[in-house]
């Protein structure tokens, strides 16, 4: 047929057809793949509306339900925002309260122990700082200065003026480094002692001074690398621990009556009186007992004052010759006891050495019956232990001449020395290893500190640091170039780690025992900045996590700076409960990275004092 197409053609148009589909798919295909690889991403939509731009090019996956039920409100709880408490009690210790201790007996100064609150009891408010108070001047000024308005007390400049403790200078108190029986000041004091035995050749580190006063001593022996810890009651003499705090010295409220001192057993290479008033005579020489269990071997008690010279000063202490005679041959005595030696006695100060072991001690109990060993198991048990009229035995040596304990290096080898106590094995989970792999891990952390607190590297403006759950010190010893002091606390919560606080002694830092269920045995405003690690997980099933902050805040300068690690969940809640305390804060990494758990929580407690109550009541 005419019409009819050839067979030749039809296999033409089938072919041309074929191509022209192979190109449109191919196309198809490759304008898919420009737009897939052209594009950062791709969102599905899901729904029919069209795709938009900010769609298709944003860089993260939304995984928000944009359309649900807004209930953020029904979940979320509102910051609980603590009042500030009254004026009255702006300098308020709560376990050393002068009308809570009315209520305990007075015998051998009993009442002035700590006697906490109830659980009752606890304020649930913030302390305010006084009218007019200022950031303490920076160290060293600070040992010499004071602002009157953050201490604002007069009664030592009057009672002490002849004594040269304190001086009035119109908004300012300035210590001379008077004291009681250093008129020349401390300075020439620490000479006169430095004569009898070296202060200079590292052997001597840690110190306790009973019944400081204002801490001159302690003061003065910060500067030949000497780290004293002073102590002294609440009591009649007002604010004398708060005026050695205010100036940059570390110092603890406390007394000795009828529980151990919060220390452990070998603890301090020296303990000074320098007319502190305690009757070491009295009670079997019981407080003298006490010294003799934190004194470490080979260690030093320095006493000055009554009784001794008596021979000269008996007329100004108003007192007979013959009481002050037979004071001065009691204490003999019972040095004796206790097997010291007495090296030296040299004007108005007298010297006693304990031995490096009890080898002949223990031999002279046939002779000298009392006061015997003690048998207690454990000699570093002193948080409401009760003193005993017995010798805390030495460790065992082999020979005469040997150091009971282990011999410590001289400072300032001792701070990174693998202690003995750790040497020895007596320390549980912890070996010379595992110590200074701590060492170099502090390291690494105060580096990171650092870098996210850029003023922790900042000459002066930390000086009172507490760390709350030192464990072995870590965090203090990689701070020793820094002009500060940190007060070691290990925590009664940590059984296992009871032995910790020697180890801190024995690096040449100082510390306490504490239970952070109660309060500290110190003044509001004592710390610039505190310093809180696993401190949360180790109380969270023992106490209130809002009581610790309570505490911390009270403690804490204001302008003074937190620094938290512990697991993210307790860290949320915790700021959680710090955004109502008048704290600036934040949640940082941990130094390794984002991945693990464990996080910081730095803050800032604001600057506020009473003045500010009265305006914020009204908003």
């Amino acid at each position: 047929m005419a019409g009819a197409a050839k067979p030749h053609q039809k296999r033409m148009i089938n072919l041309t057809t074929l191509t022209l589909v192979a190109m449109l798919c191919s196309a198809s295909y490759l304008a898919g793949v420009w737009q897939q690889n052209g594009k950062t991403s791709a969102s599905i939509a899901c729904d029919n509306a069209p795709l938009t731009t900010s769609q298709v090019t944003s860089p993260h996956l939304d995984f928000t339900a944009h359309h649900a039920a807004d209930d953020s409100a029904a979940l979320s709880q509102p910051t609980h925002y603590y009042p500030p408490c009254s004026a009255d009690l702006s300098e308020y210790t709560p376990c050393e309260d002068v009308r809570r201790s009315l209520k305990f007996q007075r015998d051998r100064l009993i009442y002035r122990e700590r006697h906490c609150p109830e659980k009752g009891e606890i304020l649930k408010c913030l302390i305010p700082a006084p009218k007019g108070y200022r950031t303490p001047f920076p160290w060293p000024a600070s040992r010499e200065l004071a602002w009157f308005a953050n201490v604002p007390h007069k009664e030592l400049t009057v009672e002490k003026a002849v004594q040269n403790w304190i001086h009035v200078e119109g908004e300012k108190f300035r210590f001379p480094g008077g004291g009681t029986m250093f008129p020349n000041g401390a300075d020439a004091y620490i000479d006169d002692i430095d004569r009898l035995i070296s202060l200079s050749d590292g052997s001597i580190r840690t110190a306790i001074d009973t019944g400081c006063g204002v801490a001159s001593w302690g003061a003065f022996l910060l500067s030949r690398n000497i780290l004293a810890a002073s102590f002294a009651p609440r009591d009649s003499h007002e604010a004398q621990v708060q005026f050695a705090l205010e100036r940059g010295v570390p110092a603890l409220i406390g007394v000795l009556a009828s529980n151990r001192l919060p220390y452990p057993a070998r603890a301090f290479d020296m303990a000074h009186c320098s007319r502190c008033l305690i009757p070491w005579h009295q009670y079997d020489g019981l407080y003298l007992i006490e010294i003799d269990r934190i004194l470490r071997p080979g260690g030093y008690w320095i006493l000055s004052g009554p009784p001794i010279n008596w021979k000269r000063h008996w007329k100004g202490w108003q007192r007979t010759q013959e009481d002050l005679n037979e004071e001065q041959n009691s204490i003999e005595s019972v040095a004796r006891s206790l097997c010291w030696n007495k090296i030296k006695e040299k004007d108005d100060i007298a010297i006693w050495q304990k031995p490096a072991n009890h080898i002949h001690c223990k031999v002279n109990r046939k002779i000298i019956k009392t006061p015997p060993f003690c048998s207690t198991p454990n000699p570093d048990s002193a948080w409401y232990t009760k003193m005993e009229p017995c010798i805390t035995p030495l460790p065992d040596v082999t020979g005469t001449n040997e150091i009971a304990g282990g011999e410590l290096k001289k400072w300032p080898e001792r701070l990174t020395a693998v202690p003995p106590r750790i040497e020895s094995g007596s320390v549980n989970g912890v070996n010379a290893d595992s110590f200074l792999h701590d060492t170099e891990l502090w390291r690494k952390r105060i580096g990171h500190y650092k870098m996210v607190i850029p003023q922790l590297g900042q000459q002066g403006r930390y000086r009172n640091v507490l760390d709350m759950n030192a464990k072995h010190g870590g965090f203090a010893a990689a701070l020793i170039e820094e002009p500060l002091w940190v007060m070691n606390v290990v925590p009664t919560a940590a059984n296992a780690d009871a032995d910790a606080l020697g180890v801190v002694y024995e690096r040449g830092l100082i510390g306490t025992y504490q239970d952070w269920c109660e309060a500290m045995s110190t003044y509001p405003r004592t710390y610039d900045l505190l310093h809180a690690d696993s401190l949360f997980t180790l109380y969270k099933e023992r106490c209130e996590m809002e009581n610790i902050l309570l505490e911390m805040d009270r403690i804490l300068r204001p302008e003074g700076t937190v620094i938290i690690r512990d697991d993210v969940d307790l860290v949320v809640r915790i700021k959680s409960i710090t955004d109502g305390m008048r704290w600036k804060s934040q949640i940082v990494d941990h130094e390794d990275g984002p991945l693990q758990r464990e996080k910081l929580l730095l803050a800032v407690k604001t600057y506020w004092t009473i003045d500010d109550k009265s305006e914020e009541e009204s908003s």
